[in-house]
């Protein structure tokens, strides 16, 4: 369901700023691309075609609720993450996410340290290959 355009607001008077769904797309995009999941997965996981699952991301169509309530229930957050801005969330439900995103940064960081210390077992897993087949 497509809203009245941007323009019209601006026109009005009502800038991007006092826009209550600036910022929307930012989020659906990044939860989306924290599940790894491409636009045409979630395009399918709700109903939408890629082209107008792309249109939501990039904030050119407007989303009814509906359709947000559905793409909060598929990303695992509350309805209030993706519409509200961060800082018209209770300071309890700010704080829950500064401790996923730490626990997130926590995580990605041993993942770092994982993959160097693999890549380290197969440096000397070929040297010793190497030595192998030289005797």
């Amino acid at each position: 369901m497509n809203l009245i355009n941007s323009d019209f607001f601006l026109f009005c008077g009502v800038t991007k700023k006092n826009d209550p769904m600036l910022g929307i797309e930012k989020k659906i995009r990044t939860l989306r691309q924290a599940k790894g999941w491409s636009q045409g997965e979630v395009s399918e996981k709700i109903g939408l075609s890629t082209a107008a699952f792309s249109k939501i991301e990039k904030g050119v169509t407007d989303v009814s609720i509906s359709r947000l309530q559905q793409l909060a229930e598929l990303f695992d957050v509350q309805l209030s993450e993706l519409i509200l801005p961060v800082e018209q969330l209770s300071k309890d439900h700010q704080e829950s996410l500064k401790e996923a995103n730490d626990t997130i940064n926590a995580q990605l960081n041993k993942i770092v340290e994982l993959q160097e210390y693999i890549i380290s077992l197969y440096e000397q897993l070929h040297k010793v290959k190497a030595e192998v087949a030289s005797q």
